[in-house]
């Protein structure tokens, strides 16, 4: 039997999140340091007092995830827990899933993801773009809804999430004629989302190209841990590639649902969710029930987790 790490993306964030890790571990704590001297300001106090608007900028909210995810895997680390056979994050979470598997250092990690979300937010001016939920569709419908709603402006899956769960980016136009396409064709909800960054989508094809000169001057290593990565939900451990399927990541649909499949297919029984939030639990529960997927942000799952992990 196998396990897997997997690490959360933008949604996953809190007001107050792993205040109950910080009382019981001092390297949560450590571990915000650390990203708040990379940053130039204190991320633990954002992400404790807020407001929740700074937090779900997108620039405060990419550090923010990946450091929660890093103090965690810290803490793990320290408590003895078994290292993950592979190990996978949805879009952000896969630099947390790198920085784990040694690829990449945490505070060129923490600088880079900064970075990334001032790109993004840059790509596309305030207003022209969106992202929108379809629930209840097969992937399919929704890449067919897309393309009738096109009509020469881009509008595409780019997040396949789980069964039924699909996520559509592009220009607010299009996005809007495919939320009513999908509507046609049976789903169950389509309904905009409270983003202004349309992620994964062709108008990331700017801060793609952007994000590679940056990354000219960051090192990777081969990961230590296999990554299954969210461009096309293979296994990836060569430090050329890794970098590659990175930056084709802000521009490519995130495979989640062939991702843990992948897993899956890998061995893989017993998963923990290392970061904030349970989003990812719950995507799992649609994707295959039978793949356990344990929290780790408080002291109580993450000790139900050990269990887990040493048992399988």
């Amino acid at each position: 039997m196998k396990s897997a790490f997997l690490f959360p993306g933008q949604g996953s964030q809190s007001v107050g999140m792993l205040s109950d890790a910080a009382s019981e571990w001092p390297i949560v704590a450590e571990t915000f340091s650390e990203a708040s001297a990379a940053l130039g300001y204190d991320l633990w106090q954002v992400c404790q007092e807020g407001p929740a608007g700074e937090l779900n900028q997108t620039t405060v909210t990419q550090p923010a995830l990946l450091t929660a995810s890093v103090a965690l895997w810290r803490q793990w680390c320290q408590a003895g827990g078994p290292r993950p056979d592979y190990v996978a994050g949805h879009s952000l979470g896969e630099y947390s899933a790198l920085v784990v598997a040694e690829s990449l250092g945490f505070a060129e990690a923490v600088k880079l993801v900064r970075l990334r979300g001032e790109l993004m937010q840059g790509a596309v001016p305030a207003g022209e773009g969106k992202m929108a939920a379809i629930l209840g569709l097969e992937d399919q419908e929704v890449v067919a809804a897309c393309e009738s709603a096109s009509q020469g402006d881009v509008v595409s899956a780019v997040n396949f999430n789980a069964p039924g769960q699909v996520v559509v980016a592009g220009s607010a136009a299009a996005v809007e004629r495919a939320i009513e396409a999908c509507k046609e064709k049976g789903a169950r909800k389509a309904m905009p989302l409270p983003v202004s960054v349309p992620s994964h989508c062709a108008l990331m094809r700017g801060a793609a190209n952007k994000l590679a000169e940056a990354l000219e001057d960051v090192s990777f290593n081969d990961a230590v841990i296999p990554v299954v990565q969210n461009v096309h939900a293979g296994v990836e451990s060569e430090a050329a590639i890794l970098r590659e399927n990175l930056l084709k990541q802000l521009y490519s649909p995130v495979l989640w649902t062939d991702s843990v499949r992948k897993l899956m297919q890998e061995g893989v029984t017993v998963a923990a969710e290392c970061g904030a939030g349970k989003v990812l639990a719950g995507l799992a529960k649609r994707i295959d029930r039978s793949l356990a997927v344990h929290g780790l942000e408080n002291p109580e799952s993450f000790s139900v987790a050990l269990d887990a992990f040493n048992k399988s």
